[in-house]
């Protein structure tokens, strides 16, 4: 039997309520996309607690890590859009390997890309503006992050391959296991609690890294054993020719979303002149707004799945629909979610920082995030 049958969660794709399957597919990765940005946003929590400097420092390196991230998530997209197409036309086999080579390919761009910003950790900050004082929290921090970047990365491609099969609770687990690893461990790592050595900004990023490992060992164990959905050749097609198609479709939309880090970066470095206190301010601001966005963020991961088979299934008009009912659901839901992030500003601003200063940019941070 294959592993994407008729009476899987994919015949819903092809034949379903466009409404309803959407909101299926979605609404599981809301919650995984949740712990998923948690990472970030404990960590910036956590952190906060040992001052402004070091809050300040994590702060530097979102634009940094955020790259990254956008790589992996512009690759996921390519990924499920390949996968779900082959799915759609019924071709699992060439699906199989195209799930591999995704994995392959994306953990030796990450790796690559890791090493260049290793090696480049001093120049890159201090183009940013990194003072003297903060730089030995960024190296702390980052270079821990750099090192496990690819076990990050690997959990994200494989969570895209179960979704372009229909599947998006198995993945939203994976990341909620992953983001409760992490709010554990956080603390003890950072503090020093118990038998745990207190590491500071150090402990943050080994507590994401353990967390991401974890990850990797149940995305590979589901994916190859469980799910079978992995296939180590085709006689279909080579390697070249499936990563081909993966990165025509993976590396526009990781450009896309660099986009947002790259203008971070500029934002980073003009306001690192004003202070650590205003770079301090502006890292939680950006973890909020990424919180903000998640839905989006959810809905942008399990549209193209959607797409894709109905596409291969030939099934265009569905493919219109399917924008347009996302397009109104996603303009009414982020005025919503404006109107909260109003509400709770005081809440929020007092939770994240501990100097004047730094909870009034919080704040006016809130206030201008939807312009």
């Amino acid at each position: 039997m294959s592993a994407v049958s008729q009476s899987s969660p994919g015949s819903d794709i092809l034949n379903g309520s466009i409404a309803l399957t959407l909101r299926r597919m979605t609404v599981p990765m809301i919650f995984g996309m949740i712990t998923l940005m948690s990472f970030n946003l404990i960590d910036t929590f956590f952190i906060s607690l040992l001052g402004t400097e070091p809050l300040a420092a994590v702060s530097f390196t979102f634009p940094v890590t955020f790259t990254v991230i956008s790589l992996a998530i512009g690759l996921g997209i390519g990924t499920s859009a390949v996968i779900a197409k082959a799915l759609g036309a019924n071709n699992m086999d060439e699906a199989k390997f195209d799930g591999f080579v995704a994995l392959l390919v994306s953990a030796v761009m990450v790796a690559v890309l890791s090493l260049i910003g290793y090696v480049l950790i001093e120049p890159i900050f201090t183009l940013l503006g990194a003072s003297p004082q903060t730089m030995p929290y960024i190296y702390d921090y980052i270079s821990i992050w750099f090192a496990g970047a690819v076990f990050l990365i690997m959990p994200m491609i494989g969570n895209s391959i179960l979704r372009a099969s229909g599947d998006t609770k198995t993945p939203s687990l994976i990341m909620g296991l992953g983001g409760l690893i992490n709010a554990i461990l956080d603390p003890l790592l950072i503090f020093g609690y118990g038998p745990f050595p207190e590491l500071g900004v150090k402990g943050a990023a080994i507590a994401s890294v353990i967390a991401w490992s974890v990850g990797v060992v149940f995305i590979l164990y589901l994916l190859a054993v469980k799910k079978r959905l992995l296939q180590f050749s085709s006689p279909q097609q080579s390697i070249f020719q499936a990563t081909s198609k993966i990165l025509k479709i993976g590396l526009p939309a990781a450009g896309a979303n660099m986009l947002t880090p790259i203008a971070m970066a500029v934002m980073t470095a003009i306001i690192a002149t004003y202070g650590a206190e205003a770079v301090a301010a502006f890292g939680v601001g950006s973890r909020i707004e990424s919180i903000a966005s998640l839905v989006v963020l959810a809905l942008s991961m399990t549209l193209p799945p959607f797409v894709s088979q109905n596409f291969g299934a030939q099934k265009y008009q569905r493919v219109e629909d399917a924008y347009r009912t996302t397009l109104k659901f996603v303009m009414a839901w982020q005025f919503a979610i404006y109107i909260l992030l109003i509400a709770a500003s005081h809440w929020i601003s007092q939770a994240f920082g501990d100097e004047p200063q730094v909870i009034d940019i919080i704040k006016l941070f809130i206030y201008t995030l939807p312009l």
